[in-house]
């Protein structure tokens, strides 16, 4: 059994000066050090986040990188992800080739990081900005097509002004099993945090009983903290449906062939006041779209205006979802997941 797996772990970068490109190709540099990089793969990464960030100052007047660590089975691997909200590109197929530019420079950028990356996607739209994202592994991950577990996009930020969030995130991945979770401790930064961390443990080491227990482990296990809302999904590969249950405001949504259904909330505080958990079920296809947000994201978006998004990669739609709808003031996690063909 091939497994993916990864927990709260991505770092923010604002970009708003070749300064912090700097600083961005350092940061980047050392993740993929500590993922074993070679010092060839290392370079892909800092030569790349140099790139990206770049592009942010150029032609944006500054953005966001997201760095996270990623694995799959014994392949290690760097995500790298832009944002802006700049003017956009009218015409992709001509900005992602060699030569093109709009500020007077070789136009080499985003032909050369698509051509470095190992995956590769860019969306944007005129007037409403522009988000790429480039992974680098150390080595091509194993297994034919079917036995690739989904592709899982996050997004995940603390409040402006704090350093530490109190929304995380966790999600484990096989052939047979996607196993995914939003934790949102009450309020903001150290203690929220650990209410979050004291769940996503309680999940990631109770990964083989029912989902039901799970969630009763992790509102044991949340009992001397503030508390938290928690939402799990687990889709089963194999049965062709995904099962959730949720304490609290985590949203989350399944959308197939076009259209969408929101999965059902419980009210209550994990670690302090929960009635019956209950688990539901729906059904999941290797068409579908998961999507799931902690209440930093505002209820009210719709993505269909966003022409061909649904097809682009999850880490894509996660951060459409964070700078365009993000309520501004509190911490943010989206996670989206989705199967990619090749």
């Amino acid at each position: 059994m091939i497994t993916d797996e990864s927990i709260g772990e991505q770092v923010n970068l604002q970009v708003n000066e070749s300064s912090q490109v700097a600083d961005a190709r350092r940061r980047v540099t050392a993740l993929a050090v500590q993922a074993g990089f070679n010092e060839v793969r290392a370079g892909v990464c800092a030569v790349i986040a140099s790139e990206m960030g770049t592009n942010l100052v150029k032609h944006s007047k500054g953005g966001e990188l997201f760095l996270r660590p990623l694995s799959h089975a014994s392949t290690r691997g760097i995500e790298i992800l832009a944002l802006d909200r700049g003017p956009g590109m009218s015409n992709l197929t001509r900005a992602l080739r060699d030569g093109h530019s709009t500020s007077g420079s070789s136009g080499t950028g985003l032909g050369a990081i698509g051509r470095m990356a190992s995956e590769f996607d860019i969306q944007s739209m005129h007037g409403r900005g522009t988000a790429l994202v480039a992974r680098i592994w150390d080595s091509p991950p194993t297994g034919t097509q079917e036995s690739l577990p989904p592709v899982i996009g996050v997004i995940s930020r603390a409040m402006p002004g704090e350093t530490l969030s109190g929304d995380g995130w966790f999600y484990n991945s096989s052939d047979r099993r996607t196993v995914c979770a939003i934790v949102d401790g009450l309020g903001h930064g150290a203690l929220a945090a650990d209410a979050s961390t004291q769940a996503i443990e309680s999940l990631r080491s109770n990964g083989d009983i029912p989902l039901v227990d799970r969630i009763n482990r992790a509102h044991e296990a949340v009992r001397a903290t503030r508390g938290a809302a928690l939402g799990v999904a687990e889709i089963l590969h194999d049965q062709r449906i995904v099962k959730f249950s949720d304490i609290g405001n985590i949203m989350a949504m399944v959308i197939q062939n076009g259209t969408s259904r929101n999965m059902v909330s419980h009210n209550g505080i994990l670690g302090h006041q929960i009635s019956r958990v209950t688990e539901f079920q729906y059904p999941w296809s290797e068409s579908a779209i998961l999507i799931m947000c902690s209440d930093g994201i505002s209820t009210h978006w719709d993505l269909k205006s966003y022409d061909g998004l649904m097809s682009r990669d999850p880490s894509l739609i996660a951060a459409i979802l964070y700078r365009d709808f993000a309520r501004g003031r509190d911490d943010v996690a989206a996670l989206v997941v989705k199967h990619m063909t090749k």
